[in-house]
Protein backbone atom coordinates (compact mmCIF):
# COMPACT_ATOMS: atom_id res chain seq x y z
CA UNK A 1 0.00 0.00 0.00
CA UNK A 2 3.08 2.43 0.92
CA UNK A 3 4.81 1.62 -2.56
CA UNK A 4 1.12 2.10 -4.22
CA UNK A 5 1.01 5.25 -2.51
CA UNK A 6 4.45 6.54 -2.95
CA UNK A 7 4.24 5.58 -6.95
CA UNK A 8 0.66 7.47 -7.10
CA UNK A 9 1.91 10.33 -5.25
CA UNK A 10 5.24 10.46 -8.33
CA UNK A 11 2.59 10.12 -10.47
CA UNK A 12 0.68 13.04 -9.77
CA UNK A 13 3.11 15.38 -9.63
CA UNK A 14 4.95 14.56 -12.79
CA UNK A 15 1.52 14.81 -14.04
CA UNK A 16 1.44 18.66 -12.52
CA UNK A 17 4.77 19.29 -13.54
CA UNK A 18 3.97 18.63 -16.83
CA UNK A 19 0.86 20.73 -16.95
CA UNK A 20 2.88 23.57 -15.50
CA UNK A 21 5.75 23.37 -18.22
CA UNK A 22 3.02 23.05 -21.03
CA UNK A 23 1.27 26.38 -20.05
CA UNK A 24 1.70 28.96 -22.22
CA UNK A 25 4.35 31.80 -20.44
CA UNK A 26 2.55 34.88 -19.58
CA UNK A 27 2.88 37.36 -21.94
CA UNK A 28 5.73 40.05 -21.84
CA UNK A 29 3.43 43.08 -23.58
CA UNK A 30 0.02 43.74 -24.15
CA UNK A 31 -1.19 46.02 -27.21
CA UNK A 32 -1.65 49.74 -26.49
CA UNK A 33 -3.57 52.47 -28.51
CA UNK A 34 -1.28 52.81 -31.43
CA UNK A 35 0.04 57.04 -32.21
CA UNK A 36 -0.85 58.50 -35.70
CA UNK A 37 1.41 60.42 -37.75
CA UNK A 38 1.74 61.07 -41.09
CA UNK A 39 3.22 58.95 -43.81
CA UNK A 40 7.05 58.54 -44.97
CA UNK A 41 9.34 55.84 -45.14
CA UNK A 42 11.43 55.42 -41.91
CA UNK A 43 14.76 53.95 -39.96
CA UNK A 44 15.59 54.22 -36.46
CA UNK A 45 13.46 55.39 -33.37
CA UNK A 46 14.76 56.05 -29.94
CA UNK A 47 13.86 57.57 -26.67
CA UNK A 48 14.52 60.73 -25.43
CA UNK A 49 14.91 60.43 -22.14
CA UNK A 50 15.45 64.55 -20.36
CA UNK A 51 12.13 65.20 -22.33
CA UNK A 52 9.76 62.26 -22.26
CA UNK A 53 9.01 61.81 -25.92
CA UNK A 54 10.16 59.52 -29.18
CA UNK A 55 11.89 61.10 -32.19
CA UNK A 56 11.82 58.81 -35.23
CA UNK A 57 14.21 59.20 -38.55
CA UNK A 58 11.43 59.52 -41.16
CA UNK A 59 12.98 59.94 -44.53
CA UNK A 60 12.66 63.61 -45.20
CA UNK A 61 12.41 64.69 -41.68
CA UNK A 62 11.99 63.72 -37.96
CA UNK A 63 8.98 62.94 -36.54
CA UNK A 64 8.76 64.49 -32.34
CA UNK A 65 6.12 62.84 -31.00
CA UNK A 66 4.42 62.84 -27.27
CA UNK A 67 3.11 59.80 -26.41
CA UNK A 68 1.13 61.62 -23.63
CA UNK A 69 -1.04 63.02 -26.01
CA UNK A 70 -0.75 66.14 -24.96
CA UNK A 71 1.20 67.69 -27.85
CA UNK A 72 0.94 66.45 -31.54
CA UNK A 73 3.16 64.80 -33.44
CA UNK A 74 5.54 67.20 -35.16
CA UNK A 75 7.88 66.61 -38.09
CA UNK A 76 10.92 68.89 -37.98
CA UNK A 77 14.05 69.67 -40.07
CA UNK A 78 14.87 68.77 -44.32
CA UNK A 79 16.23 65.81 -44.31
CA UNK A 80 18.07 63.85 -47.11
CA UNK A 81 17.22 60.58 -46.34
CA UNK A 82 16.96 59.92 -42.44
CA UNK A 83 18.54 57.39 -40.65
CA UNK A 84 19.00 57.27 -36.91
CA UNK A 85 17.84 60.37 -34.58
CA UNK A 86 18.86 61.17 -31.31
CA UNK A 87 18.24 63.10 -28.20
CA UNK A 88 21.46 65.29 -27.58
CA UNK A 89 21.35 65.17 -23.44
CA UNK A 90 21.35 68.23 -21.31
CA UNK A 91 19.86 70.32 -24.63
CA UNK A 92 16.86 70.66 -26.54
CA UNK A 93 18.78 69.62 -29.64
CA UNK A 94 18.46 66.85 -31.83
CA UNK A 95 21.38 64.31 -34.07
CA UNK A 96 20.34 63.14 -36.89
CA UNK A 97 22.15 60.89 -39.83
CA UNK A 98 21.62 62.74 -43.30
CA UNK A 99 22.11 59.41 -45.69
CA UNK A 100 22.09 61.08 -48.99
CA UNK A 101 23.95 63.87 -48.46
CA UNK A 102 26.35 62.57 -46.09
CA UNK A 103 25.79 65.01 -43.29
CA UNK A 104 25.28 64.96 -40.06
CA UNK A 105 22.02 67.76 -38.66
CA UNK A 106 22.12 69.04 -35.46
CA UNK A 107 18.31 70.21 -35.42
CA UNK A 108 16.18 72.63 -32.37
CA UNK A 109 13.68 69.85 -31.37
CA UNK A 110 11.44 72.96 -30.78
CA UNK A 111 11.72 75.12 -33.26
CA UNK A 112 13.00 72.58 -36.06
CA UNK A 113 15.26 75.06 -36.78
CA UNK A 114 18.54 73.30 -38.37
CA UNK A 115 21.49 74.53 -35.87
CA UNK A 116 24.03 72.96 -37.75
CA UNK A 117 25.00 70.77 -41.09
CA UNK A 118 28.38 68.91 -40.48
CA UNK A 119 29.87 67.16 -43.52
CA UNK A 120 31.37 63.32 -42.79
CA UNK A 121 31.76 60.06 -44.34
CA UNK A 122 29.94 58.49 -47.14
CA UNK A 123 26.43 56.72 -46.41
CA UNK A 124 25.90 58.08 -42.69
CA UNK A 125 23.40 55.58 -41.35
CA UNK A 126 23.92 54.48 -37.48
CA UNK A 127 24.74 56.60 -34.42
CA UNK A 128 25.73 56.30 -30.65
CA UNK A 129 26.97 58.94 -28.42
CA UNK A 130 29.46 58.97 -26.22
CA UNK A 131 28.79 58.53 -22.33
CA UNK A 132 28.98 62.14 -21.11
CA UNK A 133 27.11 63.49 -24.55
CA UNK A 134 29.62 65.47 -25.86
CA UNK A 135 30.73 63.38 -28.34
CA UNK A 136 28.75 61.20 -31.56
CA UNK A 137 29.95 58.47 -33.32
CA UNK A 138 28.39 58.30 -36.78
CA UNK A 139 28.29 55.11 -38.92
CA UNK A 140 28.73 55.43 -42.53
CA UNK A 141 27.80 52.41 -43.96
CA UNK A 142 29.22 52.93 -47.96
CA UNK A 143 32.77 54.24 -46.49
CA UNK A 144 33.60 51.97 -43.91
CA UNK A 145 34.36 54.36 -41.61
CA UNK A 146 33.32 56.17 -38.25
CA UNK A 147 33.06 59.63 -38.09
CA UNK A 148 33.53 61.50 -34.84
CA UNK A 149 31.62 64.60 -34.35
CA UNK A 150 32.62 66.86 -31.26
CA UNK A 151 28.98 67.87 -30.11
CA UNK A 152 29.53 71.27 -28.44
CA UNK A 153 31.50 72.41 -31.60
CA UNK A 154 29.40 70.92 -33.34
CA UNK A 155 32.67 69.72 -36.20
CA UNK A 156 33.54 66.65 -37.11
CA UNK A 157 37.11 66.00 -35.60
CA UNK A 158 38.47 62.93 -36.93
CA UNK A 159 37.44 59.54 -38.97
CA UNK A 160 38.49 55.90 -37.98
CA UNK A 161 38.69 53.60 -41.03
CA UNK A 162 37.03 50.12 -40.80
CA UNK A 163 35.26 48.01 -43.77
CA UNK A 164 32.19 49.10 -45.73
CA UNK A 165 28.74 48.10 -44.42
CA UNK A 166 28.95 49.27 -40.93
CA UNK A 167 25.56 48.84 -39.27
CA UNK A 168 24.57 49.67 -35.82
CA UNK A 169 26.93 50.22 -32.97
CA UNK A 170 27.39 50.24 -29.10
CA UNK A 171 29.93 51.71 -26.71
CA UNK A 172 31.69 48.16 -25.45
CA UNK A 173 33.70 50.24 -23.01
CA UNK A 174 34.14 54.07 -23.04
CA UNK A 175 36.99 53.24 -25.56
CA UNK A 176 35.90 50.66 -27.68
CA UNK A 177 33.25 50.39 -30.33
CA UNK A 178 31.60 47.04 -31.55
CA UNK A 179 29.88 47.51 -34.87
CA UNK A 180 28.30 45.25 -36.95
CA UNK A 181 28.93 44.75 -40.33
CA UNK A 182 26.67 43.37 -42.88
CA UNK A 183 28.53 42.42 -45.57
CA UNK A 184 31.39 40.26 -43.55
CA UNK A 185 28.79 38.82 -40.84
CA UNK A 186 31.20 40.06 -38.11
CA UNK A 187 31.55 42.82 -35.29
CA UNK A 188 34.06 45.39 -36.35
CA UNK A 189 35.87 47.02 -33.40
CA UNK A 190 37.35 50.76 -33.38
CA UNK A 191 39.79 51.61 -30.55
CA UNK A 192 38.59 55.18 -29.80
CA UNK A 193 42.38 55.89 -27.83
CA UNK A 194 44.37 54.90 -31.31
CA UNK A 195 41.54 55.81 -33.32
CA UNK A 196 41.71 52.95 -35.20
CA UNK A 197 40.35 49.50 -36.09
CA UNK A 198 40.90 46.77 -33.10
CA UNK A 199 40.06 43.48 -35.58
CA UNK A 200 36.83 41.80 -35.60
CA UNK A 201 34.60 39.45 -34.66
CA UNK A 202 33.59 36.76 -37.10
CA UNK A 203 29.83 35.48 -36.09
CA UNK A 204 29.53 32.38 -38.24
CA UNK A 205 25.74 30.75 -38.63
CA UNK A 206 24.89 34.69 -38.63
CA UNK A 207 24.26 36.61 -41.95
CA UNK A 208 23.68 40.35 -42.06
CA UNK A 209 24.01 41.29 -38.75
CA UNK A 210 22.04 44.75 -38.58
CA UNK A 211 21.01 45.52 -34.92
CA UNK A 212 23.46 45.08 -31.91
CA UNK A 213 22.75 45.56 -27.95
CA UNK A 214 25.23 45.47 -25.54
CA UNK A 215 24.36 44.03 -21.59
CA UNK A 216 27.42 46.26 -20.27
CA UNK A 217 27.36 43.89 -16.81
CA UNK A 218 27.27 40.49 -18.77
CA UNK A 219 30.08 41.63 -20.94
CA UNK A 220 27.68 40.35 -23.83
CA UNK A 221 26.53 41.73 -26.63
CA UNK A 222 23.23 40.07 -28.91
CA UNK A 223 23.68 41.21 -32.83
CA UNK A 224 20.22 40.12 -34.56
CA UNK A 225 20.73 38.31 -37.94
CA UNK A 226 18.74 38.32 -41.09
CA UNK A 227 18.51 34.70 -41.30
CA UNK A 228 16.35 34.13 -38.38
CA UNK A 229 19.16 33.92 -35.59
CA UNK A 230 20.49 36.25 -32.73
CA UNK A 231 24.38 36.17 -32.09
CA UNK A 232 25.37 36.83 -28.44
CA UNK A 233 29.15 37.42 -28.68
CA UNK A 234 31.94 37.81 -25.54
CA UNK A 235 33.20 41.46 -26.68
CA UNK A 236 36.23 41.06 -23.96
CA UNK A 237 37.26 37.64 -25.41
CA UNK A 238 36.50 38.57 -29.08
CA UNK A 239 34.43 34.81 -29.80
CA UNK A 240 30.79 33.75 -30.40
CA UNK A 241 29.54 32.27 -27.50
CA UNK A 242 25.61 31.20 -28.60
CA UNK A 243 23.48 31.19 -31.35
CA UNK A 244 19.44 32.04 -30.75
CA UNK A 245 16.31 31.66 -32.69
CA UNK A 246 14.99 35.00 -33.92
CA UNK A 247 11.70 36.02 -35.92
CA UNK A 248 12.89 37.42 -39.99
CA UNK A 249 13.86 41.03 -40.79
CA UNK A 250 15.13 42.38 -37.40
CA UNK A 251 16.96 45.94 -37.75
CA UNK A 252 17.30 46.88 -33.98
CA UNK A 253 18.06 45.10 -31.27
CA UNK A 254 17.73 46.88 -27.56
CA UNK A 255 18.87 45.58 -24.06
CA UNK A 256 16.11 46.16 -21.34
CA UNK A 257 18.52 46.33 -18.48
CA UNK A 258 15.76 46.80 -15.94
CA UNK A 259 14.53 43.25 -17.06
CA UNK A 260 17.48 41.79 -18.04
CA UNK A 261 16.61 40.93 -21.43
CA UNK A 262 17.01 41.78 -25.10
CA UNK A 263 14.31 42.75 -27.34
CA UNK A 264 14.56 42.10 -31.10
CA UNK A 265 11.82 43.87 -33.48
CA UNK A 266 11.36 41.62 -36.64
CA UNK A 267 9.51 43.18 -39.44
CA UNK A 268 9.31 40.06 -41.27
CA UNK A 269 7.73 38.54 -39.06
CA UNK A 270 5.82 40.68 -37.19
CA UNK A 271 6.95 39.77 -33.62
CA UNK A 272 9.16 41.32 -30.72
CA UNK A 273 11.64 38.60 -30.27
CA UNK A 274 12.75 37.97 -26.49
CA UNK A 275 15.78 37.03 -25.17
CA UNK A 276 16.45 36.91 -21.58
CA UNK A 277 19.77 36.87 -19.23
CA UNK A 278 20.57 35.53 -16.13
CA UNK A 279 24.21 36.08 -15.70
CA UNK A 280 25.32 35.19 -18.78
CA UNK A 281 23.22 32.52 -19.33
CA UNK A 282 20.67 33.37 -22.34
CA UNK A 283 17.08 31.50 -22.81
CA UNK A 284 14.12 32.47 -25.15
CA UNK A 285 11.48 33.52 -24.26
CA UNK A 286 8.00 33.81 -26.43
CA UNK A 287 7.89 36.48 -28.90
CA UNK A 288 5.17 38.90 -28.92
CA UNK A 289 2.94 39.80 -31.75
CA UNK A 290 3.31 43.20 -33.30
CA UNK A 291 2.95 44.10 -37.14
CA UNK A 292 4.75 43.45 -40.38
CA UNK A 293 7.03 46.21 -41.04
CA UNK A 294 8.21 46.64 -37.72
CA UNK A 295 11.88 46.54 -37.79
CA UNK A 296 12.97 48.92 -35.47
CA UNK A 297 11.81 50.21 -31.72
CA UNK A 298 12.30 52.52 -28.71
CA UNK A 299 12.07 51.78 -25.57
CA UNK A 300 11.26 54.12 -22.66
CA UNK A 301 12.98 52.74 -19.99
CA UNK A 302 10.83 54.03 -17.23
CA UNK A 303 7.67 52.76 -18.02
CA UNK A 304 8.83 49.68 -20.03
CA UNK A 305 6.54 51.24 -23.02
CA UNK A 306 7.93 50.00 -26.46
CA UNK A 307 7.27 52.14 -29.70
CA UNK A 308 7.69 50.36 -32.89
CA UNK A 309 6.78 52.23 -36.34
CA UNK A 310 5.12 50.77 -38.52
CA UNK A 311 3.09 51.11 -42.19
CA UNK A 312 0.79 48.85 -44.34
CA UNK A 313 2.27 48.17 -47.77
CA UNK A 314 0.95 47.50 -51.32
CA UNK A 315 2.22 44.49 -53.18
CA UNK A 316 5.51 44.61 -55.09
CA UNK A 317 6.42 44.55 -58.69
CA UNK A 318 9.28 42.06 -58.97
CA UNK A 319 12.35 44.02 -58.53
CA UNK A 320 10.70 47.09 -56.86
CA UNK A 321 9.91 47.96 -53.38
CA UNK A 322 6.53 47.95 -52.18
CA UNK A 323 4.47 51.64 -51.93
CA UNK A 324 2.99 52.24 -48.95
CA UNK A 325 -0.82 52.46 -48.14
CA UNK A 326 -1.34 56.37 -48.08
CA UNK A 327 -2.67 57.12 -44.62
CA UNK A 328 -1.43 53.60 -42.61
CA UNK A 329 1.61 54.83 -40.84
CA UNK A 330 1.98 54.54 -37.32
CA UNK A 331 3.08 53.91 -33.68
CA UNK A 332 2.20 50.41 -32.53
CA UNK A 333 2.59 50.75 -28.90
CA UNK A 334 3.38 48.04 -26.61
CA UNK A 335 2.64 48.07 -22.39
CA UNK A 336 4.66 45.85 -20.21
CA UNK A 337 2.07 43.35 -19.33
CA UNK A 338 2.84 43.69 -15.42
Amino acid sequence: MHRLALTLSVAVAAIAATAARAEPAAPSFRPAAAIAAPDGRWDFASWDTDHQRLLVAHGLDVLVIDPSGLAPVRAIGTIAGAHAVLAIPDSNTVLVSSGHDDSVRILDASSGAELAKIAVAADPDAAVLSADGRTAYVMAAKAGAISIIDLVRRVETGRIALKPALEVAVLASPTLIAVNNEDESEIELADLTTGKAAGAIPLPGCTGPTGLAYAPEAGLALSACANGQAALVDIAARRLVQLLPIGMGPDTAIWQAAQHRFLIPCGRSGTVSIITLSGRSAAVQPAVTTEISARTAALDPASGKLYLPAARFQPAAAGQHPAMVPGSFHIAVLNPAS
